[in-house]
């Protein structure tokens, strides 16, 4: 059987619906397109607001049933072509093949012993598909004049995979081909699935991607059946929803950064075979070569004939993880939540308290993280607790006393307190403010683990509440830990303890020191503290899903900055090393 043969637009057969005009299905989109372009809901009606863009879209997908391209056969049936392609165009492959791993679903074993930090895999860039390839493809006119594809990178790969799969002599044929038909995203939860995280840190996320998916899919319906440079695309007669969520998904666990030809800027790029690797914690291993101009791997550690070979996708929440990449990882080291901070403006205090964050370089509203290991919280999240409860006096010596310098260099030091009350003050609160967080959930943690056993239980609804029960045991050892560090500052000051005294000569020794809490918050840059640097590859990007253009702005998460749009993709590209 030829290429042509190998692909199918479902138009006719079981389940099939009757030919929906034009007309019909423009006032559908148009209604979609109004709906999700309204203002944000109010507080607690987010919920509600899903349901309605769901039952728009369900309606949509229904009139547009048996009408998106799929592929003969089953992914596993185009593997070796896959590796035929890859061979043929210099990529490396002769160390290792493509597997079922169950659970794990597919990923690369070895076919030798692999060393660690040996180059065992590197892709050629002619085999990548990036914003720069698309341009150059049969979306570049139409991409030549819309902002949205101009100022967001992973949308533009999203309709190269699109467009190239509808061709069936592209270059890309045996990497589509070998791309999932489904993905475990959220955008394929049924709603009962999405309703298992109510209460979550997650869910308000999972529900802005859904009503951002839909608003972008009814915007880019509109565009290419209307604008005259989409004249030539190949979705005009089939660009239905079920098909954007697949390319939306298919980005969204698989793009990545890599500098561009002069090695001048970073550009979004899906690199074949090399995304098949499934995540373990580790070490970024990856980078690109500009000399050789290559993607290149190299082994996170020792690997036996026949062992899987794992890379590590960076330092990324559970939350995260089921958001954009449909898993949940059992041990995830580098696992937190979100928790929202500031000084109240009303505050009488407020403009002394903000003097103090500000000359430590945080501001007086910020999201922090609360993590899985010890100590549950950042350098930078207990110099915001202490001047949040520092008292009048507190706040002089930190502003106008002789020791003032000092003081702000150790605001993030766990080893010099404030003073004994000040520490009772701080670990008082986040013992409360857990507790008050976990009040939200809906269900107790022995409620989620007798759900789990339940044998008719789906994955989507297996992840969401392994992901809910993982929120509660964070914020569970957090409050906990808040009892112990309360309970020992009030034996210090029971005890009439004195308090440990800053000397200037401790800075190189605080430099040189293993701990973040060892350093002087005040000698780092805030965004260097929490996470650390991260190389771009094997950072799996978010997919970011607003279709306002937004310049550049710090991620949210890792790096504990204050604003919304911490999964922009544009905010995550980097230098390339």
């Amino acid at each position: 059987m030829g290429k042509k043969s190998r692909v199918k637009i479902q138009k006719s057969g079981s389940g099939a619906s009757a030919v929906v005009s034009t007309k019909e299905m423009m006032t559908l989109i148009s209604e979609l397109l109004q709906k999700c372009s309204s203002a944000a809901p109010s507080a607690g009606k987010e919920w509600e607001e899903y349901v309605q863009i769901r039952g728009m879209v369900e309606k949509i997908r229904k009139k547009q049933k048996g009408m998106s391209v799929v592929f003969e056969g089953s992914r596993e049936d185009y593997f070796p072509d896959l590796m035929s392609w890859a061979q043929k165009n210099q990529a490396s492959c002769d160390c290792f093949t493509v597997t079922n791993f169950g659970t794990e679903g597919y990923g690369l074993r070895a076919t030798r012993d692999i060393k660690a930090e040996e180059l065992f895999l590197w892709i050629p860039r002619k085999m990548l598909m990036t914003v720069e390839s698309a341009q150059n493809s049969v979306l570049g006119p139409l991409y030549s004049q819309d902002r949205i594809l101009q100022a967001m990178g992973n949308v533009t790969l999203a309709f190269h995979l699109l467009c190239e799969r509808a061709n069936p002599d592209t270059f890309w044929l045996p990497y589509i081909r070998s791309l999932p038909q489904e993905y475990d995203t959220p955008l394929y939860y049924q709603q009962e699935e999405v309703q298992l995280l109510l209460g979550t840190q997650a869910v308000q996320d999972i529900l802005n991607q859904y009503k951002n998916t839909a608003r972008q899919y009814a915007y880019f319906y509109k565009l290419i059946q209307t604008h005259p440079a989409a004249s030539k695309l190949p979705l005009k007669d089939n660009f239905t929803f079920d098909d954007y969520r697949w390319a939306v998904s298919s980005v969204m666990t698989r793009q990545n950064q890599i500098p561009t030809e002069d090695g001048s800027q970073v550009t979004l790029a899906l690199i074949p075979l090399w995304d098949m690797c499934n995540h373990t914690n580790g070490l970024i291993t990856t980078g690109y070569n500009l000399e050789d101009d290559r993607c290149e791997c190299v082994a996170l550690q020792d690997y036996k004939e026949n062992e899987q070979i794992y890379i590590f996708y960076g330092t990324r929440s559970n939350a995260e993880f089921v958001i954009h990449n449909g898993f949940f990882y059992q041990d995830n080291i580098h696992d937190r939540v979100k928790i929202k901070l500031g000084v109240s403006k009303s505050e009488r205090l407020y403009a002394m308290k903000a003097e103090v964050l500000a000359r430590a370089g945080i501001p007086a509203s910020c999201v922090f993280a609360l993590h899985c290991n010890e100590p549950p919280i950042s350098s930078q999240l207990l110099a915001f607790l202490r001047v949040f409860c520092m008292t009048e006096e507190e706040l002089k010596e930190c502003l106008l006393g002789d020791q003032a310098i000092s003081k702000i260099l150790t605001l993030g030091n766990s080893e010099y307190p404030v003073s004994w009350e000040n520490e009772i003050k701080l670990w008082t609160f986040l013992e409360n403010r857990t507790a008050l967080l976990l009040k939200t959930y809906k269900t107790t943690s022995e409620e989620d683990r007798s759900m789990l056993e339940k044998p008719d239980l789906s994955l989507h609804s297996c992840v969401g509440i392994q992901l809910r029960m993982a929120e509660k045991q964070i914020l569970e050892n957090t409050s906990a830990c808040g009892r112990a560090k309360r309970l020992h500052f009030q034996k210090k000051l029971e005890e009439g303890a004195p308090l440990p005294r800053y000397k200037e000569s401790d800075v190189a020794l605080m430099e040189n020191a293993d701990g973040d809490a060892k350093l002087p918050i005040i000698l780092r840059k805030l965004e260097d503290v929490e996470e650390g640097q991260e190389l771009p590859l094997e950072m799996k990007t978010e997919y970011d899903l607003d279709m306002e253009f937004r310049g550049p702005s710090e991620r949210e998460e890792g790096q504990e900055k204050v604003g919304k749009d911490a999964d922009s993709a544009l905010d995550l590209i980097r230098s390339s090393t």
